[in-house]
């Protein structure tokens, strides 16, 4: 008898064929739930609405800090992405390197290092020699608010200036207006959908930047891995 598991994982083009029964999991009867954020795949695994599930690497890790650990991670890596792409600036804030970040305030999606900003901000600090504590940083949604993800453990390092957004606004017109220097988010801020001259990449050939990085370090970034429950395991 074959064993009934719930899996949550986000409907990527390579996750579509588990979706649609063209690929079927040896011995398992398994249902697969999708969530229209991966974020939100990420809270109902904690609430422990799957028995396994796509969870972001730093998500995981935060669990450690919980009373009860409730996952094991497998070495399954379902989001692997380059993250030179996803630095924004405010085109009048005089931010043309990286270097030009040290001293100024910059937004980061959901929580600070969360899956798409660790690797921007270790990037910053070992390449350009910008660290997390020279920077101010404020937390929220890039095109829609996001409250704060109060279901996983946030720590923030001594000496790092987090604060979250108000109520109601959100980073990407924070950017657009001035009101932060520059922004992490692997969403794309709305000025730049609109083509607004206000808001650029702060690596405009991110592409040849991150093949570059790529053929120096040998790292491709790991975003998600596969969470399962420890009774399960």
């Amino acid at each position: 008898m074959n064993t009934e598991l719930s899996i949550g994982v986000y409907a990527y083009e390579h996750t579509e064929a588990l979706f649609d029964g063209r690929v079927t999991v040896d011995g398992v009867d398994a249902t697969f739930e999708t969530a229209p954020l991966v974020s939100d795949i990420f809270r109902r695994a904690v609430e422990g609405h799957y028995d396994l599930a796509e969870f972001g690497l730093t998500y995981f890790l935060r669990t450690f800090d919980l009373d009860d650990a409730p996952f094991l991670a497998l070495p399954i890596l379902p989001n692997r992405n380059f993250r030179h792409s996803a630095i924004f600036v405010n085109t009048a804030g005089g931010i043309v390197k990286p270097q030009d970040l040290a001293g100024r305030t910059v937004g980061e999606f959901a929580l600070y290092g969360h899956d798409a900003g660790i690797w921007p901000k270790g990037i910053l600090a070992d390449e350009y020699g910008v660290t997390p504590d020279q920077c101010r940083w404020v937390i929220g949604g890039t095109n829609h608010p996001v409250p704060a993800f109060d279901w996983v453990p946030q720590p923030v390092p001594d000496g790092v200036d987090v604060r979250h957004a108000e109520d109601g606004q959100t980073l990407g017109a924070m950017l657009e207006s001035g009101e932060i220097d520059a922004l992490i988010s692997v969403d794309v801020p709305q000025a730049v959908l609109d083509g607004s001259p206000k808001v650029a990449r702060l690596f405009p050939d991110y592409e040849a930047v991150e093949r570059d990085y790529y053929r120096r370090t040998g790292i491709f970034p790991p975003m998600h891995i596969i969470a399962i429950r420890r009774e399960l395991a």
